[in-house]
């Protein structure tokens, strides 16, 4: 295995968003760009390389195939088709889940035993399907889950209360989408509860549901306005990527397997984890309230039933 050698599948808008970041930032020694669209791949190759002499460090970029996955520590998957107006969820994860399949398989022909980060919608549910075709243990397949809504959230918290989103430690858990839920009596400014903050201030708790609100609906209003999201989560795969890379032991709220773990299993979805060189080291399982157990529990449910309804079948496929 290649130290600091990362593949990413899908050169579309979050996957070079992803890959750009990666280049300004640095701590990645090679890119390797896969794509079903071979000219693409050789222009975003000279594109990005292009922007080298200003990097902060040398990297190797270039187009490759599924065979480049042998040796490296990290794949990154963010193909796959985009939610078309009109489009069901359910009729979005079946065509994606086809999409996974097929890719999952060719990364594992080439033998690598890294850790695959899914990026691609309904994204814990694909991390699901990657897991499952792939065989990998289950800590080495990790879903980017709620890690751009929680960015979303530390955000508009640090602008509502006026303090930098970096002290704000604040997570969103459950689904990447809509029946996502934060679980407030565990999200803190610097080292006091969130709650106590508001109190303390005279600001209607209200206004923390309205946040959240606004975080579910960030990306409709983003695509309402732009068509597509990519910036956000591609600077939040990027953070992912690092935090395997680097070894941190980092907290970020990804789309993991859970087995038994907050009275769920069989399932990926997203909750606080720890993140080093093997993917996710161990869940940081926490105490949730009624309301908030009955939230992630229907969190579960959206998914699982979107899984027998088509999933399950196309994972099962020979």
């Amino acid at each position: 295995m290649k130290k600091g050698k990362v593949v990413l599948v899908g050169t579309g808008f979050v996957g070079m968003s992803m890959a750009y970041s990666m280049l300004n930032r640095g701590g990645i020694q090679e890119l390797i760009l896969i794509d079903i669209d071979k000219d693409k791949t050789i222009g975003e190759e000279m594109d990005l390389s292009h922007g080298l002499p200003y990097a902060p460090q040398k990297m190797i970029i270039r187009a490759g195939d599924y065979d480049e996955c042998k040796d490296a520590q990290v794949v990154v998957i963010t193909a796959g088709i985009a939610q078309k107006p009109g489009q069901t969820r359910l009729e979005l994860a079946q065509t994606n889940a086809k999409i996974m399949k097929s890719i999952t398989q060719s990364i594992m022909a080439s033998g690598f035993n890294g850790i695959i980060v899914v990026a691609s919608n309904p994204v814990d549910l694909m991390t699901y399907v990657v897991s499952k075709v792939s065989g990998l243990p289950k800590n080495q397949v990790i879903g980017s889950g709620t890690v751009l809504d929680t960015a979303r959230l530390r955000y508009l918290v640090g602008q509502y209360l006026k303090v930098s989103s970096k002290n704000v430690h604040a997570y969103i858990m459950g689904e990447h989408g809509d029946s996502s839920f934060v679980p407030w009596n565990h999200c803190y400014v610097g080292c006091k509860r969130i709650i106590d903050v508001m109190k303390d201030n005279h600001h209607p708790m209200e206004k923390l549901n309205k946040i959240h609100e606004d975080v579910v609906n960030a990306a409709y209003e983003i695509i309402e306005k732009k068509r597509a999201t990519y910036y956000g989560i591609g600077m939040a795969l990027n953070r992912l990527v690092r935090a395997i890379l680097d070894d941190e032991n980092s907290i970020l709220t990804v789309s993991t397997y859970l087995d038994n773990q907050y009275g769920q299993n069989d399932i990926y979805i997203g909750v606080p984890a720890i993140i080093n060189k093997n993917g996710v080291r161990e869940l940081l399982e926490l105490e949730l309230n009624e309301e908030e157990q009955a939230k992630l529990d229907n969190s579960c449910e959206v998914i699982k039933d979107m899984r027998k309804q088509a999933i399950d079948k196309i994972i099962e496929e020979k």
